[in-house]
């Protein structure tokens, strides 16, 4: 009656020694490390690894090992002073070709890794690093969408000669007519060309149309803002040198970004919440700066601008090429040891570069700063969205003579401003403004208390269980104890396997699921105990006791699961840590509480015909 077959036996066996096979990697530890990886397209090579090798030893630097791995170098150290000092010696000597990134490295044995074995993954409350939300403000999308079809519009109407005049009013488009035939036409050009635009109900006075964006067109420039957000912040945190971060969407308008390993807030922040570009500009030297300051003024074709110190000077509003036409940009310094960066333009932006300065040499071009903030304050209570643009001219300089995709941009006031102009061009301009609305840093050491704190919590709870459950059911508590140890090796190795990343709330999920597996148990060997009163023989008492508890135990896990599931679907960052431990946890319990301490039990009693239980 209490038996398993033996395939059956063999196939529980099989699936607990690949639990424990892949839970080991979480026993060997991490390495301090050094991740050297190539940017672009560029790949790591063996000479690459000699000549680290050697400027480590060369300046004295103590190192664990160093080895080649896919398209990056990685480089262990014994203590964290030779991985800081080491970043800065590998940042300064290696070229522009390299990202050099902290990074914990798992030390587990080659033999482990070949079978594919990896410990689980660290967050940041365990790890240290700095946690962003990022708010990226939807208004603008809708604005700058708005734009674009202001854009459009005048050239589809203007073919024809069928609008007096184009106006932007709050978020529509106001299009007056000179005639009704004229605004019939309008709208039929509107309708067949520009679809996304929507004729304002209410809106139609006796010569004017009012035209808004369509919801659908609005929502899917929301969503491409928020992809072009992503994107661009990846590009930018991998300029920054970090390891394994973690950048993704929350919600509709909101990035999570956390950085492992980061301290230096104030550089992270300048980096990611930068939503800045340049435009190149020919000046105006037509017409005299001062006398369009007197007179308010600005001649046709020509818009003023200014220094920072405050100079103006009249620039052309023909754009040259702006940051989108940017392919490579680098910062360095003069002949005159002054910052500038080095500029490598497109096709399109070099071709019309070229023709420009042969057209216009012994004039001069300026490079224009422009830079979009977003900030939210609060005003009578109401928080309100504050944005504001800067646009300062960087330089002027004399052309002297053709260039195209290839040049330089001086006048920059320092090296910091030159680095950071350089890693936002080559990154790429970030496509709506976004507002940091929450940070926090968690410090290395922080992260390590976490940790012990954490198994400190486990092990105690763990083992109050084990003594409890060997004191109230004697060998059927020995048993509990044994399939309780066999699920938490499993819980581990399936979190290793799928590389979830552990975090504290996670860790609190495991504690759960370590009283929710043993309540299983308990419900099965109370079950047995009424059997027995019952006056029936110990075998059959056994398998009514599983038999009658099974679901009990299914119900009650099936409830919690899917609670867990709707954490893991709506939730978000911690939440969901706790919510895949805790649905990982309840599905290896069930197998450990109910198969494995059936199969244990089955060894024990099966065929034996004892008449009372050690329980």
């Amino acid at each position: 009656m209490n038996h398993y077959a033996a395939w059956k036996n063999a196939l529980i066996v099989f699936f607990l020694f690949l639990s424990t096979l892949y839970a080991l990697p979480n026993l060997y530890g991490s390495d301090l490390a050094i991740q050297i990886t190539g940017t672009g397209d560029y790949i790591v090579e063996d000479s690459d690894l000699e000549s680290i090798s050697s400027t480590l030893k060369e300046n004295n630097v103590d190192f664990k090992s160093i080895k080649i791995n896919s398209n990056n170098i990685l480089v262990r150290f014994n203590n964290s002073q030779s991985q800081l000092s080491s970043k800065t010696l590998l940042k300064s000597s290696l070229s522009r070709n390299y990202v050099v990134a902290l990074n914990l490295a798992p030390s587990i044995p080659p033999w482990l890794g070949n079978l594919g074995g990896k410990a689980m993954s660290l967050g940041l409350d365990l790890r240290g690093g700095v946690h962003f939300l990022l708010e990226v403000d939807m208004e603008a999308v809708v604005s700058t969408s708005l734009d674009r079809y202001y854009n459009e519009l005048r050239t589809a109407l203007r073919k024809d000669k069928l609008y007096k005049k184009i106006r932007k009013e709050d978020n529509r488009l106001v299009v007056s007519f000179n005639s009704e035939d004229l605004k019939d036409k309008a709208k039929k050009v509107i309708k067949s060309d520009l679809p996304d635009l929507v004729i304002v109900e209410g809106s139609e006075l006796e010569l004017e149309l009012g035209l808004e964006v369509s919801l659908s067109a609005q929502s899917a420039a929301k969503s491409s803002a928020l992809k072009q957000n992503i994107t661009t912040l990846r590009n930018r945190v991998n300029e920054l040198g970090v390891a394994e971060p973690i950048i993704q969407q929350q919600g509709s308008e909101r990035i999570v970004v956390q950085l492992p390993g980061v301290q230096d807030t104030a550089r992270a922040k300048e980096i990611l919440g930068a939503v800045a570009t340049v435009e190149f500009r020919l000046v105006d030297e037509q017409n005299d700066v001062q006398t369009a300051i007197q007179s308010g003024k600005t001649p046709s074709g020509s818009k003023l601008y200014q220094f920072k110190d405050g100079r103006s000077l009249l620039l052309k509003t023909t754009v040259i090429a702006t940051g989108e036409n940017i392919v490579d940009a680098s910062s360095s310094v003069d002949q005159d040891n002054q910052p500038q960066v080095s500029i490598v333009l497109d096709s399109s932006g070099g071709r019309t570069m070229l023709e420009t300065t042969k057209e216009f040499v012994g004039y001069r071009m300026a490079v224009v700063f422009i830079e979009n903030q977003v900030e939210t304050i609060i005003e009578d209570g109401v928080a309100v969205k504050k944005r504001s643009k800067t646009q300062d001219i960087i330089n002027a300089a004399t052309i002297q003579g053709t260039f195209s995709n290839r040049f330089q941009i001086t006048g920059l006031d320092s090296s910091r401003e030159a680095r950071n102009l350089a890693l936002l061009l080559r990154a790429g301009s970030l496509s709506a403004p976004v507002e940091i609305i929450e940070e926090r840093t968690i410090g290395p050491s922080l992260g390590a208390d976490n940790i012990q704190k954490g198994f400190i919590s486990v092990l105690v709870g763990f083992a109050l269980v084990l003594v409890f459950m060997a004191w109230r059911y004697r060998v059927f508590g020995l048993v509990a104890n044994v399939a309780l140890t066999l699920n938490l090796i499993t819980i581990v190795s399936i979190l290793s396997m799928i590389q979830a990343t552990l975090t504290l709330p996670g860790i609190a999920g495991i504690v759960l699921t370590v009283g929710m597996a043993v309540d299983a148990n308990v419900l099965i060997f109370e079950r047995i105990k009424e059997e027995m009163r019952s006056a029936k023989d110990i075998q059959k008492a056994i398998s009514a006791g599983y038999e009658k508890a099974l679901l009990t135990i299914a119900d009650a896990n099936i409830t919690t699961l899917i609670a867990s599931l709707v954490l893991f679907s709506f939730g978000t960052g911690a939440i969901k840590g706790f919510a895949v431990t805790l649905s990982i946890g309840i599905i290896t319990s069930m197998f450990t509480a109910i198969i494995v301490s059936r199969a244990m039990i089955n060894l024990i009693y099966g065929g034996k015909k004892d008449k009372e239980l050690a329980i």
